[in-house]
């Protein structure tokens, strides 16, 4: 039995989808190593992204792991796949064995503070597969994380705990946005882990 894991699951949709909260799927000691390990182990770059024409450089950082080279666009920028770390391998196996779905690629976000935050947005480019599952790891500073529908406006929000599990499907994509809201209360660094499945 998992003690670190027993609590029930959360679909934290009403409608349209579901977004699965496990809660800490790591004991805390654990999850501070995983934080200590990522922030180092990683090949972070700063993000660039084109908006309305212009290319901006993001202080939030990102990587791109997965089994191949693949490439994945978004925000007019395309990015190539690096080769599986062994610390992201493992997480992979317990993305996998808690969703029950098979993920061959990871996207890695580090915000050093509050003031580092994502607007509203869906993960529905079109290299991922359709419905696919998308599961999220957080480790290190607590978040709050909003939910958006995009035809009734109705949000939903959770606090993100450090490692804790996310997972997003169905029609979670198609329906409803997400967001990462910046905050002045936040001065620890988070790293995000998004596995997710190029079709």
């Amino acid at each position: 039995m998992d003690l670190f894991n027993s609590a029930p699951v959360v679909n934290l949709l009403p409608y349209d989808g579901f977004a699965d909260y496990y809660g800490s799927v790591f004991p805390a000691k654990e999850a501070a190593a995983y934080l200590d390990k990522l922030l180092v182990g990683v090949d972070w770059r700063h993000d660039e992204v084109v908006l309305y024409g212009k290319k901006i450089t993001t202080k939030r950082k990102v990587a791109w792991y997965g089994d191949r080279e693949y490439d994945y666009t978004y925000s007019n920028s395309t990015k190539r796949a690096l080769p599986w770390t062994a610390d992201l391998l493992l997480l992979k196996q317990k993305a996998e064995e808690c969703s029950g779905a098979r993920y061959n690629s990871c996207l890695l976000n580090l915000y050093h503070a509050g003031d580092e935050g994502m607007s509203w947005h869906s993960d529905n480019e079109k290299e991922l597969e359709k419905d696919g599952a998308i599961a999220s790891f957080s480790f290190g500073a607590e978040r709050r994380f909003q939910f958006k529908h995009k035809n009734t406006g109705q949000l939903v929000e959770v606090l993100l705990e450090t490692g804790s599990l996310l997972v997003m499907h169905g029609t979670c994509q198609t329906f409803w946005m997400h967001a990462l809201p910046k905050t002045k209360k936040v001065t620890r660094p988070r790293v995000n882990l998004t596995f997710r499945s190029i079709a």
